[in-house]
């Protein structure tokens, strides 16, 4: 039984803080900001909207679009690091909310990754036939553990949700093959002490480094050669980065997905929201062949071949 991808959603606040809006706030300019990060705008939830207002909204979506009702949920994954609370998890606020009264539900702590993390989780249910529908939802609100006196992280980051619902499909289609890894020893280049802390020469040496190797490995592993590939997701963090992965797959511009421009980093809600965006933009199509790529604090990542469809 393959795993894959039933329906997809994604929700964004309405707030837009511009480039030139963090001019005003701090010694920093669009320019710097878009040559370094490829970032112009970012979405900012209201002090009212916490993470699993976001996350429910993209939820719904997903759910619509997989054409699945909350009731036949059998799992809810949450990949989060700004929960509402430290407990009752996000997952389980949505399991209430959406109706899902069968499912049971956790949530996922691998920062940026963590989407990665949870659909392969969900993989796992689905193949072994545990379980038939899981919802995997990536939300973020960093806003509010980012310190917007620090120029260095505060310009990269937004606010967001995304969703996909998983379940069976057919032989040819779902996940083909994936690669989940870990170095704890590089946990102090990126963390949280009250605000994000960050330091970027090191994250940006494992991230062009990482992203490269993990897209080519799952390529191989499923079988395929990097001109099978029809579209590339990374994660949505730097545009310096996201190109390197690009050209190590020799995949030209219009095939990966840039919604960093307008989203900024949105960590574990960056691939989902980027799935969504892609598949209402018919960006990628039934059949297609899609390698989603991340990485995240821990320092963790992750990455997936996946052929579009049911």
């Amino acid at each position: 039984m393959k795993a894959g991808v039933l329906g997809a959603g994604h929700f964004v606040p309405e707030k837009i803080v511009t480039n030139f809006d963090l001019e005003k706030r701090m010694d920093t300019s669009d320019e710097w900001i878009r040559t370094r990060t490829g970032i112009e705008e970012r979405r900012i939830a209201s002090d009212e909207m916490d993470t699993s207002d976001m996350g429910l909204e993209a939820a719904k979506r997903a759910l619509s679009d997989a054409e699945v009702a909350g009731e036949d949920i059998d799992l809810i994954l949450v990949a989060t690091v700004t929960p509402d609370m430290p407990f009752p998890s996000v997952a389980c606020i949505l399991q209430e909310q959406l109706g899902a009264k069968k499912a049971a539900a956790m949530d996922l702590s691998a920062a940026c990754s963590g989407f990665m993390y949870g659909m392969v989780t969900a993989a796992q249910f689905i193949e072994t036939g545990a379980y038939k529908n899981v919802l995997v939802v990536g939300v973020e609100k960093l806003s509010k553990i980012v310190d917007w006196e620090d120029r260095n992280t505060a310009v990269l980051f937004g606010d967001g949700a995304g969703a996909v619902v998983m379940g069976p499909v057919s032989e040819d289609k779902g996940i083909l093959s994936f690669e989940l890894g870990a170095d704890g020893s590089g946990g102090k280049h990126l963390y949280q002490d009250r605000y994000i802390q960050m330091n970027g020469r090191e994250v940006f040496k494992f991230a062009v480094r990482q992203m490269g190797e993990s897209c080519v490995n799952v390529i191989e592993k499923a079988g395929l050669k990097r001109e099978d590939v029809d579209f590339l997701i990374p994660h949505q963090a730097n545009m310096r980065i996201m190109e390197s992965a690009r050209e190590r797959l020799g995949l030209p511009l219009e095939k990966m997905s840039t919604t960093v421009r307008s989203y900024g980093n949105t960590s574990s809600a960056s691939i989902p929201i980027s799935i969504s965006e892609a598949a209402e933009n018919g960006q990628i199509k039934d059949g297609d062949t899609i390698v989603l790529v991340g990485f995240g604090g821990g320092l963790t990542w992750g990455a997936i071949a996946l052929r579009w469809g049911r």
